[in-house]
């Protein structure tokens, strides 16, 4: 292309544009035919050349006939300028917004500050609402997070949701305690999840039976389910300092009868019990607590605890109740 033609040529300024104008600097009264002369091109290519430095202001009309060749910093300034004050309006337009938000900086800590009352007791129904707190609380707890998680399978929403922000905890040096039922175990995705977060350092056990599903975090704030007939799934987010207190006290309790995940086999076995698992399972049978077990056998309540996961385990049983009733219909308590 010549004379700067074309998409690229829009933005550049070729040899024979920069010619035209530097003879048009030293000859402003030449016609046409006489710069093209001068510039080595043909008439067309020169007027081509002079309606790109026109386009650019670069060239004037003389008023007397011919061509003005106007400094570079003044064509600058006469065409960007319309440019430049747009950019100055928006700039203008940013700041003003921004004010307006940071304006906002001063509820948005009032509202925090009562929020985090400990003597409150919020409500929160919908799923998504509920995860948005979650996620509130996970970008500001600093120590620790204790997990009560009932049931058998988790969902695999709640896999998805729950892994990324507890290896985001633990990144960042929080201790997680994780506390499932034993039948978790037998779910291949809530099994893969225990693991991931137990090889990224979480402290995972499971238990028997568990009262209810709940989360501390750092011992000041506790999401706890609520009956929610009318909205669906809703939770109590508690920071009453009595109520936290009572729920650290179930989860501590919870958590020293389970045991370590790690410490199972990944098939049951199923051999008959040994002495010791057959008192135990007498016991169960009768419904004694672990509690009663350990006392009554002069055990550890954590050994109780290990042994009532193992039979329970070899059992394929969901509850104290299950392993009961599957030791009889194998002739264990004969």
């Amino acid at each position: 292309m010549t004379s700067g033609e074309g998409a690229d040529g829009e933005r550049e300024l070729d040899a024979d544009i920069l010619r035209v104008y530097q003879l048009r600097v030293t000859n402003p009264t030449d016609g046409l035919s006489r710069l093209a002369a001068r510039a080595g091109l043909t008439p067309e290519e020169a007027a081509r050349a002079e309606v790109r430095l026109l386009a650019l202001g670069l060239l004037q009309r003389s008023p007397s006939g011919g061509w003005v060749a106007i400094d570079p910093e003044s064509a600058a300034d006469h065409l960007l300028a319309p440019v430049e004050q747009e950019i100055l309006e928006k700039r203008i337009a940013m700041a003003a917004t921004r004010e307006q938000l940071l304006a906002l900086s001063g509820d948005y800590v009032e509202a925090r500050s009562l929020r985090s009352i400990r003597s409150s007791i919020e409500n929160v129904a919908g799923i998504d609402n509920i995860r948005a707190v979650v996620d509130d609380l996970v970008r500001t707890c600093a120590g620790t997070l204790d997990v009560l998680v009932p049931g058998g399978g988790q969902s695999e929403a709640g896999i998805r949701f729950a892994t990324p922000l507890d290896l985001d905890l633990l990144a960042r040096g929080v201790r997680i305690r994780a506390l499932f039922q034993h039948t978790a175990r037998r779910h291949r995705a809530t099994l893969q999840y225990m693991r991931r977060i137990a090889s990224a350092g979480a402290e995972v056990r499971s238990s028997s039976t568990l009262p209810a599903r709940m989360q501390i975090y750092d011992r000041e704030c506790a999401v706890l389910p609520i009956d929610q007939e009318d909205t669906g799934a809703g939770v109590a987010i508690v920071r009453d300092p009595a109520i936290l207190a009572y729920v650290s006290r179930v989860f501590d309790q919870c958590w020293a009868d389970g045991t370590d995940v790690a410490e199972h086999a990944e098939t049951p076995c199923v051999s008959g019990p040994s002495g010791t698992e057959r008192e135990v399972l007498h016991l169960l049978a009768e419904g004694r607590t672990n509690e009663e077990i350990a006392r009554l056998l002069g055990l550890s309540q954590r050994s109780v605890s290990r042994t009532v996961a193992a039979l329970m385990a070899r059992l394929d049983a969901g509850n104290r109740f299950q392993a009961g009733a599957a030791a009889v219909l194998r002739g264990w308590l004969d």
